[in-house]
């Protein structure tokens, strides 16, 4: 099976344009493609994972990707999916956020000479001239159009601004600009892009004629896929230090049983006939799945050790065999701690107020003994394991 057809049984990819010449291009090793990364934090989620390991897939297959990161449409803000406007950071805090993200996609392409490249729009966007902007790319748009687009309806009520409304200009400048420098020919983003790549296609071809070799494909689930990134508890980021592996092994341990076979399909790069033979899997071969899947992104993102070393973890906590040691651990350096102060200072819970209404509704336990004191003072003489509902464990002892 050549690489489209493999996206495409992976179901990731819904709408495309110029089918055939997609499929030529992508299977001969002939795509420069971009994808785009707005840098509005320090690390990457997982709802960036669908776009990292497309990029992966396609490299392999010889196609050359090109990495772009929002430095200057992060100045403007993507109005997709949003009900209100997006905070406005500094130069220097986009410049940190483009550094880090660089760093963690090196897990996943490899960058270099006739390689990966990653390019910043804030090089050539923040050096237009506005009048020349309105003269050469203003005349290709149509405001009714633009208007028309799902990423402006669903803001027109609660207001949408000026500097928003410039933002699909900015994105097909974009591939305008990577097509006449780089030779990029492809690009690639989620369903809630389509208005604003078909806006970049349709630039090329009219700047530079019919025939320009410009292509679009969304991915299937990429909106979906940055819902991924928000759980009850905050993002789960690709950071380490922000989330750790083993919460990051646990949030693919318990996706919905209706979305892990999507999700290793997706995401994973077992072969498709081993995961054919799962989809008949169902009640507790599901959590088998479920244990494969974190696992394979546990080690695609941290590495195999510490994929491993959440496997076990994750197994001594859930499965009842196996050594505490790979659990997360807090260390105190007193020899009593409060219980609020305990859920607070392992992030079982985010402020004492929030860790007050768990115990009181019984969601909390101590050496698998639910707590109802919410005074409760943990002696710290041994080591404890304190968890927050059936997922959420940690293990504390003294420093």
């Amino acid at each position: 099976m050549q690489i489209y057809e493999e996206l495409k049984a992976r179901g990731l990819i819904a709408q495309v344009t110029d089918e055939e010449e997609i499929r030529e291009l992508i299977n001969n090793g002939k795509a420069t493609f971009y994808i785009g990364f707005d840098p509005t934090a320090d690390s990457l989620h997982v709802g960036h994972f669908m776009a990292l390991c497309l990029m992966k897939r396609l490299q392999m297959a010889g196609n050359r990707p090109v990495v772009l990161i929002g430095g200057g449409t992060g100045y403007i803000g993507d109005p997709s999916g949003r009900t209100d406007m997006r905070s406005m950071m500094t130069a220097e805090t986009i410049q940190h956020n483009c550094d880090c993200f660089k760093k963690q996609m090196e897990r996943f392409i490899e960058f270099g000479d006739d390689k990966a490249i990653m390019v910043n729009n804030a090089d050539w966007l923040l050096n237009l001239n506005y009048i020349e902007l309105l003269r050469e790319v203003g005349a290709c748009f149509s405001v009714n159009n633009m208007l028309r687009a799902e990423c402006y309806k669903q803001r027109m009520e609660k207001g949408l601004s000026f500097l928003e409304f410039n933002y699909m200009i900015m994105q097909s400048y974009d591939f305008y600009y990577l097509y006449q420098h780089y030779g990029c020919n492809m690009q690639f983003g989620g369903d809630d892009q389509w208005s604003n790549m078909l806006g970049g296609t349709e630039l090329i071809r009219k700047k530079l004629g019919k025939d320009a070799y410009a292509m679009t494909i969304t991915l299937l689930l990429n909106s979906e896929g940055k819902k991924m990134g928000k759980t009850q508890s905050g993002a789960v980021w690709l950071d380490p230090n922000k989330t750790s592996p083993y919460d990051f092994f646990q949030y693919w341990r318990n996706v919905g049983d209706a979305d892990v076979m999507k999700c290793i399909r997706m995401l994973t790069f077992l072969p498709l006939e081993e995961i054919d033979k799962m989809d008949s899997w169902e009640g507790s071969e599901l959590n088998k799945a479920k244990e494969i899947l974190a696992y394979e992104l546990t080690k695609l993102v941290h590495g195999e050790e510490e994929a491993d070393k959440a496997l076990a973890a994750a197994r001594a906590v859930f499965g009842g065999s196996g050594s505490n040691e790979n659990m997360p651990t807090f260390e105190i350096e007193t020899d009593f701690i409060g219980i609020l102060d305990a859920m607070v200072a392992t992030k079982l819970a985010p402020s004492k107020g929030e860790a007050r209404r768990l115990i009181q509704q019984g969601g909390v336990t101590l050496n698998d003994e639910k707590v109802n004191d919410v005074s409760l003072d943990i002696d710290l003489f041994d080591e404890v394991i304190l968890k927050r509902g059936k997922k959420q464990v940690v293990r504390l002892k003294k420093k």
